[in-house]
């Protein structure tokens, strides 16, 4: 998602909580043999108990403050004084105003980033890394997971899904080697920001509330209009998802087109630039295109809040040098939140939710992304060969809010009906992740029926009682019946205590837990065969992710064998990583494929 989480620890960003320290309880017991006369000694003397382990000093919490801006070079006197009197009217109307106001949780930065949702600075390749156990030899390769992490101090509202974007690359190698570095993804808008020192482009969770939000967007078009800042070169921040295709690494927010990210051969990180697919893509993509593993295609959505078609699809070939197919305009009554959707052996299956977007919200001093209670959810299938959106049909499913979709297939019920069948977390409240309630949040796995004769639908909660959020199931699987799906237990919400491999037959889940004071993300399942790894129902593979220990300040990535549920190996990272949003995982043989 995102990421797709809030924060709701109520300790400031730059407070980390120091473990204390500990000393053994001593006890002793004197026998007396009373036929014996053993003289006793007057004063035992236990002995010294031992301290614990000191732990490590808190990595500190890593901005850029904002400093007297410089102004990038080639701006001319007049534009400079322009940008001077923006900024005066930043700092003296809307910063006064918004400095009284108390915000919500859901876009306050002392909650939003705090503790190990705080931002780090980049971290060159570090080598030798220690390994405690040993790394599967099918692990070769590089997993690489990505997150937000603002770079500069927030000057008003900020969502977590705001932070700029940050990849964090482990490469894991031959003789239980390993190396880590993180790099930010060099965005327009990030670069933009750096040459003039401060924030400039507008935050569209965490500012664009309201008549405060109104005005921090005209200041940004005030600022655009004279030349300032470019938001023709793209406004994303490239924070959320990470897909491999065609040999490129492509980092991706759906308010931008993707960044391809070139994994370098020591495992550093680099920044080539946005990425059109030779000049193919014009507009936005989500965060999670689909990339199929019979064909190699990549599935994509892009949805407008402003004008319409709000929604349209496409895909790009994955053996013809990535030829885009034509867009496929989805009619939708309203701009719609479509944050993920799911792909079957034949179809598309798109979520249209009752959370949308709304600008009107912000005149009325509200947010722009709303929940709409007259609004009835929907999934739309839609053959993967139309070239338009005549032959989609829509199935109600109603009260039915999915931030994530981990799979969908096609099968025949008893009655011979043909059906789609849906795998995904149901939310609620379902706009929770966007603004403040008092109601806790549950993210229920559920199973979705979608009865293509009959137009009915059928919803049943797989487990309950247990938030699962942000997972996968088998890649080589997507589009086809699973038997395993694998997901992080969000609980204490937003956080991740542990990993729940789920029997979608059954319904069984078998836990991983981190352990007291620890917790992941995303948990990334890897087969152990590649050749195989689509055959059968088998749950033959590993699974790993990042894990911080907040007691005694220490990140790793955990390695965990997914039949047995157990860990086999873990690398102890040198840097602090921040809990964040997705990953993937490139393979030895892929990465030597990779586009140079």
């Amino acid at each position: 998602m995102q990421a797709s989480f809030q924060c709701f620890t109520n300790s400031p960003f730059s407070k980390h909580d120091s473990p204390l320290t500990h000393y053994p309880k001593l006890t002793s017991k004197i026998h007396i043999n009373p036929s014996k006369k053993t003289p006793l000694p007057r004063k035992l003397a236990p002995p010294r108990p031992k301290p614990m382990p000191t732990p490590p000093p808190p990595d500190p919490v890593t901005f850029l403050e904002p400093v007297r801006p410089k102004y990038p070079h080639h701006l001319n006197p007049l534009q400079k004084l322009a940008a001077s009197a923006l900024d005066k009217i930043e700092d003296s109307l809307i910063g006064f105003f918004e400095k009284g106001k108390s915000l919500p949780k859901t876009v306050d930065p002392t909650v939003q980033i705090s503790g190990n949702f705080a931002p780090v600075q980049e971290c060159p390749v570090h080598h030798g890394l220690q390994v405690v156990g040993r790394i599967p030899d099918c692990l070769r390769g590089v997993y690489v997971r990505n997150g937000a992490n603002p770079m500069f101090v927030p000057s008003g509202g900020h969502h977590l899904f705001d932070g700029d974007g940050m990849i964090h690359a482990v490469t894991l190698g031959h003789a239980n080697q390993a190396s880590y570095s993180c790099r930010y993804t060099q965005t327009s808008r990030l670069v933009q920001e750096a040459e003039y020192g401060k924030p400039v482009f507008p935050k569209p969770i965490g500012e664009l509330h309201g008549h405060l939000g109104l005005a921090r967007l005209g200041l940004f078009m005030a600022r655009a209009g004279a030349g300032l800042v470019d938001g023709s070169r793209g406004m994303g921040v490239a924070n959320a998802g990470l897909v491999y295709f065609n040999g490129s690494l492509l980092a991706m927010s759906e308010d931008d087109l993707p960044y391809r990210v070139k994994i370098k051969p020591d495992g550093d990180l680099e920044t080539i630039g946005r990425f059109s697919f030779d000049d193919q893509l014009d507009c936005p993509m989500i965060a999670h295109p689909k990339v199929d593993p019979v064909t190699g295609d990549l599935h994509a959505l892009s949805y407008n809040v402003v004008r319409k078609p709000y929604l349209k699809y496409f895909r790009f070939g994955g053996s013809n040098n990535g030829k885009k197919s034509r867009d496929v305009d989805v009619t939708l009554d309203q701009p719609t939140m479509i944050h993920d959707f799911a792909i079957t052996e034949n179809c598309v299956i798109i979520p249209d939710h009752q959370v949308v977007f709304k600008l009107s919200e912000m005149i009325r001093g509200g947010s722009p992304v709303i929940f709409d209670k007259n609004k009835t959810s929907r999934f739309g299938v839609l053959s993967k060969n139309d070239a338009d959106e005549s032959g989609i049909q829509w199935i109600d499913v109603p009260n039915c809010f999915c931030f994530h979709l981990w799979n969908a297939w096609e099968e025949n019920n008893d009655d011979g009906d043909r059906n789609v069948v849906v795998i995904g977390s149901c939310m609620d409240p379902p706009d929770s992740v966007f603004n403040e309630h008092q109601d806790p949040v549950r993210s229920e796995l559920s199973e979705i029926r979608l009865n293509l004769k009959t137009g009915k639908s059928a919803r049943r909660v797989i487990v309950s009682g247990m938030n699962l959020e942000a997972g996968q199931v088998n890649r080589a699987l997507l589009g086809q019946k699973t038997r395993y799906v694998y997901l992080a237990i969000a609980d204490p919400w937003p956080k991740c205590s542990g990993i729940a491999k789920v029997d979608l037959g059954t319904g069984e889940v078998t836990k991983f837990m981190y352990g007291a004071h620890r917790f992941g993300g995303e948990p990334m399942f890897v087969p152990q065969n590649s050749k195989n790894a689509g055959s059968g129902s088998k749950d033959e593979g590993f699974i790993m992710g990042f894990v911080r220990d907040e007691r005694i300040e220490e990140s790793e990535m955990a390695i965990v064998k997914a039949s047995s549920m157990e860990q086999v190996a873990s690398v102890k990272l040198p840097r602090r990583v921040p809990y964040g949003f997705h990953g993937t995982f490139i393979s030895e043989q892929e990465f030597s494929g990779q586009v140079l």
